[in-house]
């Protein structure tokens, strides 16, 4: 079965993690993703192990579901290859700063005006309309930029990047929403339009969707920054063998665990008798549960939470995941035989739709192994192929 996007085609100018996990998210629900590299390559196909040169960890991760061609855009014949791409194509996507993208001659307005019903999205360090417009960014600088690293030092003393590539892969998943917006409101309109995804714009937005917090009144009812999350004592909690997440929320997943511990009359402290009275006394709350927490196992705890329908999980090492047994159920980690690097893993989709499933079809395409194919496609023959091949503009 075809997925919910079959027929859309994309062209992706994007590289390293956010562009291409967005369009490795819409190859996953069927679209058809055509991955544009300079001769370099996408510079992932560099990072981490590999067993080819060009075929990295990192890059196997981003780019399933994708068919390469590599266009050399510093020649005139590469950029007329690309405006016939573009002629037939539903998305253009690029991670290239705006300066840079209207130099090459394929700023949004010129391409909207060669494909009107073009969805041409831009991923951008910063908007266009303000002053930092055109400075280069890094998932870290903009882990710094949007009060990421801010929040890591008011847990641990001193600013500190999140231990992922969370810029980056959070703007990523709304480059998908954004162009996903586009295309449907196409279908109403008939005509494409201009989307910008900046990062810095989408971290913040991101951020303060908890941390305005007390300043979302003006004035300001408190400080910025929701206290609960930003507790010293929001931790795993530590068992007599181990440690345990759990999030009791709810007065009566409060009150059930009260009762559990043997403290009923805890439910009537006023300090924990409600949300609003707990948040302002999270650090008590917190350091009170760890206490009665330490005095069983991470099993016997994981059974009396369940039975007590409050909301808990044990701690899975990375290396453990593909042992959970959610996780294998449902087949979640996959083994594929990659034709030119063998065995390899690939997670699931997460999303699932039930009449129009998406799909791992192709596995991570090796630099410009689509070249021909692609051209192919957009009306060229062999002879011209070749004479484009000997003049530097395909590889």
């Amino acid at each position: 079965m075809a997925g919910p996007l079959d027929g859309v085609r994309v062209l992706d100018l994007t590289s390293v993690v956010l562009g291409p996990l967005a369009t490795q998210t819409l190859g996953d629900m069927g679209a058809n993703i055509i991955k544009i590299e300079g001769p370099a390559g996408d510079t992932t196909r560099y990072t981490g192990p590999s067993r080819s040169e060009d075929m990295s960890a990192l890059f196997m991760g981003l780019n399933r579901n994708k068919r390469s061609i590599v266009l050399d855009l510093k020649k005139e014949e590469a950029k007329e290859i690309l405006w016939r791409l573009i002629d037939e194509a539903d998305v253009f996507l690029h991670s290239i700063r705006p300066q840079a993208i209207e130099r090459l001659g394929f700023g949004y307005s010129t391409v909207l005006d060669r494909n009107v019903r073009i969805i041409y999205a831009g991923v951008h360090g910063f908007r266009i309309d303000g002053p930092y417009s055109g400075r280069p960014a890094y998932d870290d600088v903009i882990q710094g930029l949007s009060g990421s690293a801010d929040l890591m030092a008011r847990l641990v003393g001193e600013p500190r990047y999140m231990p992922t590539i969370m810029a980056d892969k959070t703007c990523g998943l709304v480059t998908v929403n954004a162009i996903l917006a586009a295309l449907y409101e196409r279908e109403r309109s008939g005509k494409g339009q201009f989307a910008e995804i900046p990062m810095l714009e989408t971290m913040v937005a991101f951020n303060m969707a908890d941390h305005i917090f007390g300043h979302a009144f003006q004035p300001p009812e408190g400080p910025m920054g929701y206290s609960r999350v930003l507790a010293p004592s929001r931790r795993p909690y530590k068992t007599r063998d181990g440690y345990i997440c759990l999030l009791a929320y709810t007065d009566s997943q409060w009150e059930r665990f009260w009762a559990e511990v043997g403290e009923p009359n805890l439910k009537d402290d006023p300090r924990f008798n409600n949300l609003s009275s707990r948040a302002d006394n999270i650090e008590v709350v917190y350091s009170l549960s760890a206490k009665f927490i330490s005095t069983r196992t991470t099993a016997e705890w994981l059974e009396v939470l369940s039975r007590l329908e409050i909301p808990c999980g044990e701690i899975i090492e990375l290396e453990s995941l593909p042992d959970d047994p959610h996780l294998q159920a449902i087949n979640f980690f996959r083994t594929e035989h990659h034709p030119t690097e063998g065995a390899i893993t690939i997670p699931d989709i997460p999303i699932q739709f039930d009449r129009t499933p998406g799909a791992i079809n192709r596995l991570q395409p090796k630099l410009g192994e689509h070249t021909n194919e692609i051209l192919l496609e957009a009306g060229y023959d062999f002879v011209e192929i070749d004479s484009l091949r000997a003049s530097g503009a395909i590889n």
